[in-house]
């Protein structure tokens, strides 16, 4: 369990904009090859983690979406 707070802890998780028209191919490579490499890494640890990857307006979309969907989910 340490091991995966240590890799989620990780600041070389890439960070995404939204600005250009490949910035999420490496935040979604990147993600995709951890969840094969270390596949007992709960969700919602991750969803945490994209909280500190996404930027700039990559960052404003991700917080509305999440008070968009925390509202149907109430």
């Amino acid at each position: 369990m340490e091991e995966l707070k240590q890799l989620l802890e990780a600041s070389s998780w890439p960070d995404f904009s939204g600005v250009g028209e490949y910035d999420h191919m490496e935040l979604i490579d990147y993600t995709d090859g951890l969840l094969i490499d270390v596949p007992r890494i709960p969700d919602y640890w991750s969803t945490l983690k994209l909280d500190t990857s996404f930027k700039g307006n990559a960052s404003i979309w991700y917080t509305e979406m999440k008070e968009i969907h925390d509202r149907r989910t109430r």
